[in-house]
């Protein structure tokens, strides 16, 4: 009787185990579910949240240089780059302009380019804003003086080149290089009006009144033969683009853009004189 109500409590506690067992294997089996369940929602709204931040931040970022653009165009500043949908918002016309010689224009200026001996007025002359292409593509801000007589030239001919992707790699005031001239054709600068000498003369230069401008100056140099057979060649530095058969970038010849526009507005090209070949000038008297 005794080992009969022994066994049933036996058989009742194994019963009672077996369905903790159960329970224990079904609440963890639960807990890996929703877990698993948990991993599977979580990086999604993380990579959402993550996209969302990206775009925000590029978009402040597109914002800010936008607005930073549009003060460079505003003010000027010449030799930085800027978006073409700056350039349309602020108004393409309003990049291709001349102007008279502002006083911060000419603070820059004066004891440099307009040196105290200059005999040409400041009325005389135009600050002339227009944009070019460098080589990588970018639009640049480039700025030049010249002669009144030749803004509407100017305008209209950066316009075409501009039109035409003609790079340019540079175009500031040679005032940014203390008016030497060495240096800013070393720096392959583009500019117009600086009241010097002819080098090696006392003939003032047709740049002295504007009425002249060097074109990628660096890789278009001024070549001249020497009695003694040897080149001269300036900027020096331009001597390995001294002979005209090469191929090379900014190279300005009779098939170029810039030479066909320059002669087309009634310019002289210096790479067709007799003796001296000036390949980065253009004049017009």
């Amino acid at each position: 009787m005794i080992e009969g109500r022994k066994a049933g409590v036996l058989a009742k506690f194994s019963y009672l185990c077996s369905m903790i067992h159960c329970f224990k294997f079904y609440l963890l089996l639960l807990t890996a579910c929703l877990a698993m369940a948990c991993q599977a929602h979580t990086p999604r709204s993380q990579v959402t949240t993550k996209a969302a931040a990206r775009h925000d931040t590029a978009t402040a970022a597109r914002t800010v240089a936008f607005t930073a653009e549009q003060k460079q165009l505003q003010q000027w500043q010449a030799g930085t780059t800027v978006s073409l949908k700056s350039v349309e918002a602020y108004g393409l016309q309003r990049c291709f302009m001349a102007e008279k010689i502002s006083n911060r224009v000419f603070a820059r200026m004066q004891g440099r380019s307009y040196k105290s001996y200059c005999t040409v007025p400041r009325s005389a002359l135009r600050y002339v804003k227009v944009l070019h292409y460098n080589l990588k593509g970018d639009i640049c801000l480039g700025e030049l003086v010249g002669h009144q007589s030749i803004s509407a030239d100017l305008v209209a001919i950066f316009k075409q080149l501009f039109e035409a992707h003609y790079p340019i790699e540079r175009m500031v005031l040679i005032d940014n290089y203390g008016a030497d001239d060495e240096l800013s054709m070393n720096h392959n600068n583009t500019s117009c009006f600086n009241f010097r000498y002819v080098e090696g003369t006392k003939v003032l230069s047709n740049h002295s009144q504007g009425k002249a401008i060097d074109i990628n100056p660096l890789y278009n140099p001024m070549v001249r033969k020497r009695k003694d057979g040897t080149l001269f060649v300036s900027p020096a530095a331009g001597k390995p683009y001294a002979k005209r058969t090469k191929h090379f970038k900014y190279k300005i010849d009779t098939a170029d853009l810039c030479y066909q526009l320059f002669t087309c507005h009634g310019f002289k090209w210096g790479g067709s004189w007799r003796h001296t070949k000036d390949y980065q000038h253009f004049e017009k008297q």
